[in-house]
């Protein structure tokens, strides 16, 4: 049985640095448990002393070791013994649902093992991919040397700890950089038991730094210090585009951002099998409470299927049940905090306040006062330009417009604001190639919704959903910084 007692946890304390914790003098924040509201812990913040100790580390760290110039298939071995700890340890199992809004049984069967793949893709790349050489004179030799960066700053969210983690440690690492990392002040725990791991595994000390605090504080400190080289950050895009501005006037440093979404689920009346698409969509906009970037909260879909589309939908959409994350079997994600809770109920007051009708759901589910869980929502009548469209709502609430032809259809599917996914439902092979060529998105997903364990495959945004790209082999050369040489004989 999964379960266990959320009481008898062991927490790994504070900040990491040089392989060890430390405990620091900056303000204390108090960490909640999202299932129930429960304070289970306290930090103290990373102030910018901190933060110049951490890169400090890293950047010494660097030269010590010898991790920078180490032979790129020894660092895939580091990284291999990694993973294998990772995929073995309940304790990071159990801080992670402990602290995150992750149910145990998805933690173990899914974001343990995409976590550790992750990893394991990267080690892979560690001398799979250089340099160049280029046809010159014949006295001469042309040539393109790909080095490491130095220490990259990584800064990931609260709504998948663990596979973000991996996301910018595993190409920053496998590239021969040292990494300080600032996971959400949220959910800080996991993170710093990965990192254990990774000393556990051959990681040198130093090259793997976690730091705790808010973004505004530790953050802002990471991003803007002078030994950090590039910025890796996903997050909102309020916060995405203050990274960047940050990093250009500190530096002139590259960044990667994975930022917000409003991702449409285009459906034409020739999609196929009702039931499995209503599965599909439903999984799109519910998976983790409706909390990812990715999320497919935007239902546009073809009038001719849409009513007895909607039935199913609802019939979904009544089926889950609140619990625990500590519980085996428990399979539906609370909101992370409050803070989130009332801005999802204020959305969707702000969308009936301007027309829409609320089909199912629209509230929190009956007696969970102390934890956020938040009943499936399904919005119907709502214009372009009402709220739940245009913003990213960040829960399990779905708009449902509707649409007669394809032109139609896939102007309603455009976002001003964002671009990170789509996903288009029809059996017209024609039909799926010119939607894929029309929307202006990162990702499409055709006839599925949802990144598949395939981590060659890169994914990143458009417009305010970012810039760049995690995940391929384009992330781990986006570790590198590439130096044209010419040498005549």
């Amino acid at each position: 049985m999964l379960s266990f007692n959320p009481e008898k946890v062991s927490l790994p304390a504070g900040h990491y640095i040089d392989g060890q914790h430390k405990h620091t003098q900056g303000a204390l924040f108090a960490v909640k448990r999202p299932s129930d509201g429960k304070v289970y812990a306290s930090l103290s913040e990373a102030t910018a002393v901190d933060v110049d100790g951490a890169v400090t580390c890293a950047h010494r760290a660097l030269i010590s070791s010898g991790w920078r110039n180490c032979p790129p298939r020894e660092r895939g071995k580091v990284l291999r013994r990694w993973a294998d700890l990772i995929e073995s340890d309940l304790l990071l199992a159990q801080l992670e649902a402990l602290g995150s809004t992750r149910p145990i049984s998805d933690v173990v069967q899914h974001e343990i093992p995409f976590t550790a793949e992750a990893i394991r893709f990267y080690a892979e790349c560690a001398d799979k991919y250089s340099g160049d050489l280029f046809p010159t004179k014949e006295s001469s030799l042309g040539m393109l040397i790909a080095e490491p960066y130095g220490v990259i700053a990584a800064i990931t969210p609260w709504n998948f700890p663990l596979s973000m983690a991996s996301w910018k440690c595993g190409p920053a690492l496998a590239a021969g950089n040292a990494v300080v990392l600032k996971p959400s002040e949220l959910t800080p725990f996991s993170t710093v038991r990965m990192a254990e791991l990774a000393v556990q595994a051959g990681l040198p000390a130093g090259i793997l730094n976690i730091v705790q605090g808010s973004g505004a504080v530790t953050g802002s400190a990471l991003v803007t210090h002078p030994l950090v080289r590039k910025v890796s950050f996903t997050g909102s895009t309020i916060t995405g585009a203050r990274i960047m501005s940050d990093a250009a006037q500190h530096g002139m440093k590259p960044v990667t951002l994975e930022l917000g979404g409003k991702s449409p689920q285009l459906v034409f009346e020739d999609a196929g099998d009702i039931d499995v698409l209503a599965q599909r969509i439903f999984r799109g906009f519910t998976a983790n409470g409706g909390q990812a970037c990715v999320a497919g909260t935007r239902l546009i879909v073809q009038r001719g299927i849409a009513q007895p589309l909607l039935e199913r939908l609802v019939a979904l959409c009544q089926q889950p049940r609140p619990g625990v994350t500590w519980q085996g079997d428990s399979c539906y994600a609370p909101l992370i905090d409050d803070r989130q809770g009332k801005k999802v109920a204020s959305v969707i007051a702000a969308a009936k306040k301007e027309g829409a009708e609320v089909l199912v759901g629209g509230e929190r589910f009956a007696g969970t006062e102390d934890g956020w869980f938040w009943q499936p929502t399904l919005l119907c009548d709502v214009a372009p330009d009402n709220p739940a469209v245009q913003e990213e709502i960040f829960g399990p609430v779905l708009t449902v417009q509707e649409f007669d032809d394809e032109d139609e259809g896939l102007q309603l599917a455009s976002h001003e604001t964002y671009g990170l996914c789509a996903g288009v439902h029809t059996q017209s092979l024609s039909r799926a190639m010119r939607a894929m060529r029309a929307i202006e998105s990162g990702t499409v997903w055709i006839n599925r919704y949802g990144r598949s364990g395939d981590f060659i495959i890169p994914t990143g945004g458009f417009l305010g959903s970012g810039i760049g790209k995690d995940l391929g082999r384009q992330a781990f050369q986006a570790c590198q910084r590439h130096k044209s040489v010419l040498i005549d004989f």
